[in-house]
């Protein structure tokens, strides 16, 4: 290679400059990563978790060193050109050599040495966001929320709080570590929700385990993460961060939810007895989903006891408004809405006759929608179609 005489100095300063630029962007991202207002940065992550901390300052490291390996090799390179460049005129043979031993033991030790640290943080990391060390770091009592994942939909039990289930809606209090154990009842699903920690595979036959918190009371949004039939995309979850006192509110109310019993002869009456016993020899809801309070214990469909104070419909398919605009239609036929829905549809294979009529459907939707909390312990009011939280 023929370059001019100075070209060498030109790409020394370079070096040097890009040396210092990448090196205090390293240490830039570092003192961030400490910083309590960085919590706030949306595009970077949600650093009101601890378990997004944790994770994000072990990726500064790397991302520091990645930079630092970066510079050094990119140094070596440009010194090396720039020094055993053909100069113009020189026809000498350039010098032949077997190999530098003080440089391959560089290049041996010095990866050595990065791989080990890396090594180190991530062990610290996992040994801080998987264990029971978790709790402490976070403070405060942890909750146990065991999930149960199906398709197409989620149950979330608090079982050392009463027991009350809650149908594809978790509930979880400000500042606390959640102790969430994640089973599945059919096929491998995918249990996270980015803002509130890290994500967790649903595996049939097995209970996994994933600590998680938020510090900000908020409605955050769930998912599935692993492709789990026709309606994986469409199995999601609400996650309900709520302050204490609200939080200590819900649970109170939830714990001791009885449905309430319909006045005779009413339209919720008459959807009380479709939902238990269903119509014409077709199957009954209460065979699959489970109203505290009430005979109906199913266990194959989300429970449905607070369904009155819920905001989605479908896993998440519908919110507020449109929720309630699609119930009918998804109790006369769930399938024909969300594809793989195992819910039965109400309508004669044969002849196509729907055996839910209009008014069927009418007094089903009645009976759902007294299935609420008391006031002071919902965290959607269905009258405003407002949370009692932010949504984030």
């Amino acid at each position: 290679m023929n370059t001019i005489s100075h070209a060498g100095l030109r790409g020394a300063r370079w070096q040097r400059s890009l040396r210092l630029g990448a090196l205090s962007a390293a240490l830039g991202g570092v003192a961030l990563a400490q910083d309590t207002e960085f919590k706030h940065l949306p595009f970077i992550g949600d650093f009101q978790s601890f378990f997004n901390r944790e994770v994000w300052w072990m990726s500064v490291w790397a991302i520091a060193l990645s930079i630092l390996i970066f510079i050094g090799v990119s140094a070596a390179l440009f010194y090396s050109v720039a020094k055993f460049r053909e100069r113009k005129g020189d026809t000498r043979e350039p010098a032949q050599f077997h190999g530098n031993n003080t440089l391959e033991i560089v290049l041996i030790v010095v990866p050595l040495i990065i791989v080990t640290v890396l090594s180190v943080l991530t062990v610290r990391t996992m040994a801080r966001i998987n264990t029971n060390e978790y709790a402490k770091n976070v403070g405060g009592e942890t909750v146990k929320v065991e999930v149960l994942s199906r398709q197409f939909w989620w149950n979330f039990s608090y079982p050392d709080i009463g027991g009350f289930r809650n149908g594809n809606e978790m509930v979880m209090p400000a500042g606390r570590p959640i102790n969430a154990l994640v089973s599945s009842g059919d096929v491998i699903h995918g249990f996270w929700s980015p803002n509130v920690g890290g994500q967790r595979a649903a595996i049939p036959g097995t209970t996994t385990q994933v600590f998680i918190d938020n510090d900000r009371p908020g409605v955050y949004q769930g998912n599935c993460s692993q492709l789990c039939g026709a309606s994986h995309a469409n199995m999601r979850y609400k996650v309900i961060v709520l302050p204490e006192d609200q939080w200590n509110t819900f649970v109170t109310a939830a714990r001791e939810y009885r449905a309430p019993a319909p006045t005779e002869g009413s339209a919720e009456a008459r959807g009380y007895q479709i939902f238990l016993n269903g119509k014409d020899g077709s199957p009954s809801c209460a065979g699959c989903h489970r109203i505290q309070g009430t005979p109906a214990n199913g266990v194959s469909g989300p429970d449905l006891s607070f369904f009155g104070s819920r905001m989605t419909l479908g896993a998440g398919m519908w919110e507020g408004q449109a929720a309630l605009d699609r119930l009918k239609p998804w109790l006369l036929n769930s399938p024909g809405l969300k594809p793989g829905s195992l819910m039965p549809a109400y309508i004669r294979e044969s002849t196509g006759e729907e055996i839910l009529t209009e008014r069927d459907l009418d007094d089903l939707q009645a009976y759902l929608l007294t299935l609420r909390l008391p006031r002071q312990a919902e965290y959607y009011n269905r009258e405003t179609g407002k949370f009692s939280v932010p949504v984030r």
